[in-house]
C-alpha cells in the first residue's frame, strides 16, 4: 500500500525538513495548523522527511483512527524537495516516482526528449 498508493485519493509532501520525533498528534497539527488542511480527510496522506532523507513517515487517516507509517530505505535517499517550507500537493505518479528513488521534478521527462541525430 505504501509504495504502490493503493486506496490513496489525495498526496501531499511536506517540502523541506520536519522534526521525525513527532507522532500522530504532532504531525496531524502540523497538517492542520501550520499548512491549513483537514488531517481527518480520508483517502489522503501526508507525508514528511527529516534530515536523513533515508527515512520517511506518512499520516493517513482511515475513518476510524489515523495510520502512521514509517520507512527507512536499506539503501540510497529519498530525492525530496529540500527548497521550501510549505506543504505540496503531488499527482499519484509523482508519489510512485518518490517511492521507487526518482525526483518528482525531473528536468527531463521522457515526453520531453527528442531523438537529435
Amino acid at each position: 500500500m505504501f509504495k504502490d498508493g493503493l486506496g490513496i485519493k489525495k498526496a501531499y509532501i511536506a517540502c523541506g525538513y520536519t522534526d521525525l520525533r513527532y507522532g500522530v498528534d504532532g504531525l496531524a497539527s502540523l497538517v492542520q495548523y501550520q499548512f491549513n488542511l483537514n488531517p481527518f480527510d480520508e483517502g489522503t496522506i501526508f507525508l514528511f522527511c527529516g534530515k536523513k532523507a533515508d527515512r520517511i513517515k506518512a499520516l493517513l487517516w482511515e475513518g476510524d483512527g489515523f495510520l502512521l507509517l514509517y520507512k527507512r530505505l536499506a539503501n540510497g535517499r529519498f530525492r525530496w524537495p529540500r527548497s521550501k517550507e510549505e506543504l505540496r500537493d503531488i499527482t499519484m505518479e509523482q508519489y510512485q516516482w518518490l517511492m521507487t528513488g526518482f525526483s518528482i521534478d525531473p528536468s527531463i521527462r521522457k515526453s520531453d526528449a527528442r531523438y537529435i541525430g
